[in-house]
């Protein structure tokens, strides 16, 4: 299409009209957008600097912040639009329609998210603590939105999604600053029940890491076709809880030695079919 001097005149004398007629709209658009980011900002850093001194986690303060960041710049850029003389209804419905999709492709990674925000607001853990849950065992060693991060006895790194993690069972051992360790001996027939007690006893006793209170308890366990079970059961620091298990063993299995006492091989079945109502060890 061949344009003669005077209609390219016409478009660009248009052109400039519309472009004077628009300008106010279109400046202040772009003050909203600038002023907005800066106070965005303002009000971001300020939020954080809020849950830092209320001692929140701090991957909750990293999230709830970046969350707050993202829905104020959401606010801002629908105005922006709006203010330009855009219709903002239909955007606000793709929008909508986006979001539900999202969240229908995404429910399982959201159970984890929402798993994620119980486990951070209510704490039924820390980073440092030791817990079983979801039949593993490990030291958390960093609670994310989406999964928790465990680190094995054997230095395994287990990643225990959240959603699961918030609705299953959660044993924790380090929330108490004891723990009992709970041990079993099994001694024949003929060995003197309150001799092997008092050794036990003695054994305890001499161990500086075993607590005195609260007592540790020695006491006949079961009574199996082939083994009389004594329960051995110490009481120590946290810190202290391997170290008191195994040197207990250890200890107990040299102070039968040097009393003649022989150490029954331990039999589950047997202990189940007499006892069904005792747990098996």
């Amino acid at each position: 299409m061949n344009l003669n001097p005077e209609q390219i005149t016409d478009y660009a004398n248009t052109f400039i009209k519309v472009l004077i007629d628009y300008s106010p709209r279109l400046i202040s658009a772009f003050i909203i957008l600038f002023v907005g980011l800066y106070i965005i900002r303002l009000i971001n850093r300020f939020i954080r600097r809020l849950m830092v001194r209320r001692h929140l986690d701090p991957t909750l303060t990293r999230f709830l912040a970046d969350i707050l960041l993202w829905v104020l710049r959401v606010i801002l850029f629908v105005s922006f639009i709006s203010k330009l003389g855009i219709e903002t209804s239909s955007f606000v419905a793709i929008l909508g329609a986006m979001g539900l999709a999202v969240g229908l492709s995404l429910q399982g990674s959201l159970s984890n998210f929402a798993g994620g925000m119980l486990i951070i607001l209510f704490k039924p853990f820390r980073v440092g603590d030791l817990i079983e849950a979801q039949g593993v065992t490990g030291t958390v060693s960093e609670i994310q939105i989406f999964v928790t991060k465990l680190v094995t006895a054997n230095n395994q790194t287990i990643f225990v999604p959240n959603g699961s993690l918030s609705n299953g069972n959660i044993i924790n051992y380090s929330l108490e600053k004891i723990r009992r360790a709970d041990l079993t001996v099994a001694i024949s027939y003929d060995t003197n029940i309150k001799e092997a007690k008092d050794i036990i006893t003695a054994v305890l006793k001499n161990n500086p890491k075993i607590l005195e209170t609260p007592a540790a308890e020695v006491s006949v366990k079961n009574l199996t076709d082939s083994a009389i079970q004594i329960a051995v059961r110490p009481w120590a620091k946290n810190e202290d809880f391997w170290g008191v298990y195994a040197d207990t063993l250890q200890n107990c299995k040299q102070a039968f030695d040097e009393a003649g006492i022989v150490i029954q091989p331990f039999v589950k079945e047997s202990s189940k079919k007499n006892n069904p109502t005792e747990p098996m060890e």
